[in-house]
């Protein structure tokens, strides 16, 4: 994986599209076994994947009185299923049409005596083919997938240490599989008005249940193929009269319209001097105009580190 002089790797934006999109399918198989087996919480948060020391992983899913864990193992290329009863299988991530690798996965649940059915049709995508039908999507370059995870690496370190500066109430810093994307959300307390939906394969109820209450998040997105720049971006929900016009940070920050969202390129986050820096100026300064201008009680809801990174290394422990 190829770097830049700050350690964040380069992403191979122009090349990595037909990766991107299979294995963007891939995530959703994985996570719509999650979904159909987890208790629902607030928010849709028992449906993200997590990013982990090899790729992405769902965490522990409760199956009757046992559980299984899907991983996908980026650095072995398998996606690896374990179950608390000792079972492991693997599924190979190499180039194969959607259609076959979730058949493969669908067998490794069944052969470990788990098995499970989700609904085939991916979500949030428009005009999507249907998992056990689609033979179109099949590419996947390893090195690429890795160069996605760095990425998605260094955005969890970044957006776990943004996430430490809030004390009301967060999300976890996590992966979403339908919009493929990573991102946490912070929130005001106040309810917020019905959100009107409009996302492909996404249920209305589901949308207005996300966004019940003011937010506002930020994120990581690589990218796809009508947009193939991987952006950090942030959002207000709903948008606060102003926040377009709002003064953000660092200056390669930008506004776009169409979503109503604050962006800033990956490649000028992971060029920069400080990378860690530049990213928390972002979040910070886009979070702190919306919450300004919706009116939030910051000084109730926000807290610094009064010890620093290193508080807890250096504290004398009893």
């Amino acid at each position: 994986m190829t770097t830049t002089a700050a350690g964040w790797p380069e992403l191979p934006s122009e090349e990595w599209t037909d990766t991107l999109e299979t294995f963007h399918l891939w995530t959703q198989i994985v996570g719509k076994i999650r979904m159909v087996q987890t208790p629902w919480l607030n928010h849709s948060w028992s449906v993200p994947l997590y990013v982990s020391a090899s790729g992405l992983t769902t965490s522990l899913v409760p199956y009757e009185q046992e559980g299984f864990e899907l991983a996908f193992d980026l650095h072995a290329g398998e996606l690896i299923l374990t179950t608390t009863l000792g079972e492991r299988r693997a599924v190979e991530l190499r180039p194969r049409t959607v259609a076959d690798f979730f058949g493969a996965v669908m067998e490794a649940m069944g052969s470990v005596g788990m098995p499970v059915e989700i609904h085939p049709v991916p979500s949030e995508i428009a005009e999507a083919i249907p998992f056990d039908e689609d033979t179109t999507h099949s590419a996947f370059n390893g090195e690429h997938s890795r160069a996605l995870w760095g990425a998605l690496l260094q955005a969890n370190r970044v957006m776990t240490r943004f996430r430490a500066g809030f004390r009301g109430k967060a999300s976890p810093v996590h992966f979403f599989w339908g919009s493929f994307d990573l991102a946490v959300t912070r929130f005001s307390g106040r309810t917020a008005p019905p959100h009107g939906g409009g996302i492909p394969n996404f249920p209305l109820d589901v949308a207005q249940e996300a966004y019940s209450h003011e937010v506002t998040s930020v994120g990581f997105w690589p990218g796809n193929r009508e947009a193939p720049t991987p952006i950090f971006y942030s959002y207000a929900y709903p948008t606060p009269d102003g926040f377009a016009n709002a003064a953000v940070s660092p200056a390669e920050a930008f506004w776009l319209a169409d979503l109503g969202e604050f962006a800033i390129t990956y490649d000028s986050i992971a060029g920069a001097a400080e990378p860690d820096g530049a990213l928390l100026e972002f979040f910070e300064s886009t979070h702190g105009a919306a919450a300004d201008l919706a009116g939030w009680d910051r000084e109730a809801l926000e807290c610094a580190d009064p010890h620093g990174p290193d508080w807890w290394h250096t504290r004398p422990h009893s």
